[in-house]
């Protein structure tokens, strides 16, 4: 699982996005992106098997994904 913080095509604005869950469906990320919306207190959704979160909160993601039992990375830029 990793998670990367994208600007590109977004006029600007940074993103982040997690991306390679393995084992895990759709329901179960959309739970995931709905936590981590609240906890950053921002909009994200879940698209093409990622979810995407609004703004650099990499660090915030990273201690959800944790909580709930995954091993996540940081990955790219």
């Amino acid at each position: 699982m990793d998670i990367i913080r994208q600007t590109a095509h977004r006029g600007g604005k940074a993103v982040t996005v997690v991306k390679n869950f393995t084992g895990i469906g759709q329901p179960e990320k959309e739970a995931l992106a709905k936590k981590m919306q609240k906890a950053c207190g921002v909009g994200g959704t879940v698209k093409e098997g990622r979810i995407e979160i609004q703004g650099d909160k990499r660090e915030e993601v990273k201690r959800i994904l944790t909580e709930a039992g995954f091993k996540p990375v940081f990955a790219g830029g």
